[in-house]
């Protein structure tokens, strides 16, 4: 975002815009253009206040009811930290005894707003000066939070403080950069500022290599809903139990597993078959949670497990198994006709066919819903059809 409309923005005048537009409605944003217009408002001015609206909309998801009072930028939204997984990062800083600390590459200020409202003095760095504006807006509450608009690196030693936090960037006009390498700034020169302060947390992404993660470095899968949204890489004091760990996030409960990174021993499908959670697939965990829910894998080379008997656990989603056919369309079909099911999910792993090739083939008609699995049982293409276990208390 260029720097003056980050300033107009930010400006009385910006802000009184921005917060008298109605909840963002898309159908409605030409005629509210209009309107804006009519009254003396400057076109890119308009544009930009209607952009807030839409991203205050698209920030709920993240931010909750926060959202109302913040500006932002679409790509700053889009890496700002969901506000449980920055409330659990704050609490990391100010459990190992952190008082005051540097967010680099602050973006709009999301993990800085949870550090502050922890009682942390932080200095948020940010290399955009249109973003660092914003993010200035955002922390505007809490006296003890300055932001400084500068290139993290290159200030990082003269920030005065006893703990680093960083998210560098992992997007670039040709998409997600995967490759820690690439990250702007590079994973290994945030890593280098444990020569500055050993307490040193970096966010990272999902899919980061294993080998990347430094001995001693504790590092952390996050799911929430079902949805794995980052890794973290946490050093130092900030490093509970160095390793790999997964956080299930549901409903506001997180859950957290631990443990070393073996292989599950595999065996023939029980009467159960469960999906891992992805920050526990991500992490490398399945083993650990194999052991501990007492559940096998269904093959040595598939990422689902089942059982004999039902398991609760919060870190995988169940279903009891019906049947088994062969992976071939009119085998599945001919058994979901003789269950009168017309709607399935499709899941699969280890097999080429997609469920978008394989739906409109079924041909389904029926009352009735069930999930289908295409995969390898034992190094043998199948079918598993299963209906979904009730919701239990995650008590595992």
């Amino acid at each position: 975002m260029d720097v003056q409309t980050a300033q107009w923005l930010t400006s009385a005048h910006g802000r009184a815009v921005v917060d008298a537009l109605p909840p963002y409605v898309a159908a409605d944003a030409v005629s509210w253009g209009a309107e804006l217009r009519q009254d003396g408002l400057e076109p890119d001015r308009v544009a930009a206040a209607l952009t807030q609206s839409a991203l205050r909309a698209d920030a709920r998801a993240k931010f909750g009811d926060f959202a109302a009072g913040m500006l932002f930028t679409r790509d700053g939204l889009e890496q700002a930290t969901r506000l449980p997984v920055a409330a659990r990062h704050a609490a990391r800083f100010r459990d190992a005894g952190i008082t005051k600390v540097a967010d680099l590459t602050c973006g709009i200020g999301a993990d800085a707003m949870a550090m502050s409202a922890l009682g942390l003095a932080v200095t948020a760095v940010e290399l955009d000066e249109g973003t660092a504006v914003l993010a200035d807006h955002n922390l505007r509450h809490w006296p003890d939070a300055r932001v400084v608009h500068a290139d993290a690196l290159e200030v990082a030693a003269h920030l005065g403080v006893d703990g680093f936090f960083a998210d560098p960037a992992r997007r670039n006009a040709r998409g997600r950069r995967h490759d820690p390498r690439d990250y702007s700034p590079a994973l290994d020169r945030v890593l280098a500022l444990r020569d500055l302060a050993p307490a040193v947390g970096v966010k990272v992404g999902p899919a980061v290599p294993h080998e990347a993660v430094p001995a001693g470095t504790e590092a952390e899968w996050v799911s929430v809903d079902g949805t794995v949204v980052e890794a973290a890489l946490w050093c130092g004091p900030l490093a509970r139990t160095p390793g790999h760990a997964a956080v299930v996030i549901h409903d506001g409960a997180a859950h957290r597993l631990d443990g070393d990174t073996h292989r599950a021993e595999a065996g023939a499908l029980g009467a159960f078959v469960y999906e891992p959670d992805g920050a526990v697939i991500r992490a490398g965990l399945i083993g650990a949670l194999a052991d501990r829910t007492q559940t096998r894998l269904v093959d040595s080379q598939i990422a689902y497990l089942t059982a004999d008997v039902a398991v609760e656990s919060p870190f995988m989603r169940g279903w009891r198994v019906l049947e088994t056919v062969p992976l071939q369309t009119k085998a599945i079909a001919a058994a979901l006709r003789a269950r009168e099911v017309g709607a399935v999910d499709i899941k699969k792993r280890g097999v080429d066919i997609t469920p978008e090739q394989l739906r409109p083939a079924l041909k389904l008609r029926g009352p009735h819903r069930l999930t289908v699995f295409l995969t390898r049982l034992q190094g043998k293409r199948q079918a598993i059809i299963a209906e979904p276990l009730e919701a239990a208390p995650l008590s595992a």
